[in-house]
């Protein structure tokens, strides 16, 4: 229920700083990517970074969360051949039995 909430208005937040930055830094500024020079306005150049930035953050993480699926599976791997292995155990006699 509060997700129905909150989602629309961080968004909509979001959308008033965006445009409220827009509003108060007119201009162009010129961005020196190594190569060649690009000339852009500052509030694109701003969420241009931002995108970036975000872009990074999904693939770090994806690449976090295949590393702990991975780890995940290997684990169980070992559960499952530890578990036969005390199964296995657990059907042999007993050697003091006698």
């Amino acid at each position: 229920m509060t997700g129905r909430i909150v989602l629309p208005v961080v968004l909509f937040t979001v959308l008033v700083v965006a445009v409220l930055f827009t509003a108060l830094n007119p201009g162009a500024i010129g961005i020196d990517l190594g190569l060649y020079e690009v000339t852009m306005q500052k509030s694109l150049a701003l969420a241009l970074a931002f995108a970036f930035g975000w872009l990074f953050g999904l693939i770090c993480l994806a690449v976090v969360m295949l590393r702990l699926y991975l780890e995940r599976r290997r684990l169980r791997n070992a559960l499952r051949l530890a578990e036969a292995e005390i199964h296995a155990l657990r059907s042999l006699p007993a050697a003091h039995a006698d």
